[in-house]
C-alpha cells in the first residue's frame, strides 16, 4: 500500500517544512519561558547554597530579608553564640544599591559581612579571579556580570571602593549580580545620610548613626549532634524573633519571592501551548481542504476512511514532532542572549513533547471530521 503521509507531503515539502518551523519558533518560546522560571529558582538558591547555614534569625513577624525589610541588632550574635547548640553566628546585610556601569548604572545586590568572622558568603569556587575580602574597609568583590576588572575602582557613598575579587554565577534571586563589601562598609552604606539630612534630623532633635549597630540577619550553623527544627523552635520560645532553617527560607523564596512570576510564566505557558494547538488545528484543516477532491476519489474508488484518516493523524503528528524539533534548537541557540538566567532542562523539553504529541492529536481531529464528512459524490464532475 502507498504510504499516503509520505506522499502527500511530499507535493507540498516547503510548505510544510516552513509551517513546521514557524510553529516550532513558537514552541521554542515555551521552552525558553519555562527556562527563565527555572533560572528564577535557581537564581534564588544561590545565596542559600554559597552561605549554608542552618538558621537565619530575622525580625519578629516578618518572612526574612529576601521577602520584606528585617531589622535587628547585630550584637545578637554573641547571644546567639552562647547557646550550646551554635556552633558559628554572625551578621549579614543585604541591600540593593546603584553602580556605574558603561556610563549608566547597574542595580546589584550587595551583601556585608564580618570580614574576620567565622562564615564567609563569597563560594571561593565561584571566584574567578582576585581573592575574598580581607580588610574592613574599601574593598569589593564583584560578579564578571559587573564587567569590572581586579584592580578597578567603584565609588560608593562617600567612599571609593576597589575591586579585589570576580565571582561567576553569583546573582540575587531577582537576577541582580551580587557584590560584597564588609559588614561595616554595608552599613556606612545603609545607614549614613547626606549633611542636609544629618543637618535636618538634628534640627528636629533626631540623633545622627543611631542606626549603624543594626544587620538585615544573624546567619547561624547548629552543631552535628543537634536538631536544626528542635533548636530553631528553642530559640523562637527565648529570643522572641523570627527564626527560618535553610528549608523555610528556600520555601520563603519560591512561595513568597518568585511565586507571582512563576504563575505569569505558567499563564504564558499555557496559553501559548493552546495558541501552538489551534495553529496545527488551522494548518491540517486548510491542507485538508486543499486535497478534498482527492480524498473523495480516494473515497469513491473503495478506500476506507481508516485509512485517510491515518494519513491525516500521521501528518499532524509528523508536523507537531518537527515542530518540536525546531522549537528546541531555537531555544539552545537564543537562550544564552536574555538578560536573566535561563536553564533549560532535558525534563522540561521531555513534558513538552508529550504536550506537543497529545495536541497534534487533538489538532488532527479537525482534519479528521473533514475527511469523514466528504461525499464521495463530489469527485464525479470537477
Amino acid at each position: 500500500m502507498i504510504y499516503l503521509a509520505k506522499e502527500d507531503i511530499k507535493h507540498t515539502l516547503g510548505k510544510f517544512i516552513v509551517t513546521a518551523m514557524g510553529v516550532g519558533m513558537l514552541l521554542g518560546i515555551v521552552l525558553i519561558m519555562i527556562g527563565v522560571y527555572r533560572g528564577m529558582i535557581a537564581d534564588a538558591r544561590v545565596i542559600l547554597d554559597d552561605l549554608d547555614v542552618d538558621l537565619w534569625v530575622v525580625q519578629e513577624d516578618t518572612l526574612g530579608p529576601f521577602a520584606e525589610a528585617s531589622r535587628i541588632h547585630e550584637d545578637l550574635k554573641f547571644t546567639l553564640k552562647g547557646y550550646q547548640a551554635i556552633d558559628k553566628s554572625e551578621a549579614i546585610t543585604f541591600q540593593n544599591i546603584q553602580i556605574p556601569f558603561h556610563e549608566k548604572q547597574l542595580s546589584v545586590m550587595a551583601i556585608g559581612y564580618d570580614v574576620y568572622g567565622s562564615i564567609v558568603p563569597i563560594n571561593t569556587k565561584r571566584l574567578i579571579a582576585g581573592r575574598t575580602l580581607q580588610n574592613d574597609h574599601y574593598e569589593i568583590v564583584v560578579s564578571d556580570k559587573t564587567d569590572y576588572k581586579l584592580g578597578d575602582t567603584i565609588p560608593l557613598g562617600r567612599d571609593i571602593y576597589t575591586v579585589v575579587g570576580i565571582t561567576h554565577g553569583t546573582v540575587a534571586s531577582g537576577g541582580d549580580p551580587l557584590v560584597y563589601v564588609s559588614l561595616k562598609d554595608a552599613q556606612t552604606l545603609q545607614f549614613t545620610y547626606t549633611n542636609k539630612r544629618i543637618q535636618t534630623d538634628r534640627a528636629r532633635g533626631i540623633p545622627s548613626g543611631g542606626d549603624a549597630h543594626l544587620v538585615n540577619a544573624i546567619i547561624a550553623t547548629v552543631y552535628p549532634s543537634y536538631r536544626v527544627d528542635a533548636t530553631a523552635k528553642t530559640l523562637r520560645k527565648w529570643l522572641h524573633k523570627g527564626i527560618y532553617t535553610r528549608e523555610q527560607q528556600t520555601d520563603v523564596l519560591t512561595k513568597y519571592v518568585v511565586e507571582k512570576a512563576s504563575k505569569q510564566i505558567g499563564l504564558f505557558t499555557v496559553i501559548l501551548i493552546v495558541v501552538a494547538t489551534i495553529i496545527i488545528s488551522l494548518i491540517i484543516y486548510t491542507m485538508t481542504l486543499e486535497k478534498m477532491k482527492e480524498i473523495s476519489i480516494m473515497k469513491l474508488i473503495g478506500l476506507p476512511n481508516s485509512t485517510i484518516v491515518k494519513m491525516i493523524v500521521e501528518e499532524t503528528l509528523l508536523l507537531g514532532v518537527l515542530a518540536f524539533i525546531f522549537g528546541n534548537v531555537f531555544s539552545h541557540l537564543i537562550y544564552t542572549k536574555f538578560p536573566k538566567n535561563v536553564v533549560l532542562q532535558a525534563p522540561d523539553a521531555l513534558t513538552l513533547f508529550i504536550i506537543v504529541v497529545i495536541a497534534s492529536i487533538v489538532a488532527s481531529f479537525v482534519g479528521v471530521k473533514k475527511v469523514i464528512s466528504a461525499d464521495p459524490t463530489a469527485a464525479i464532475g470537477g
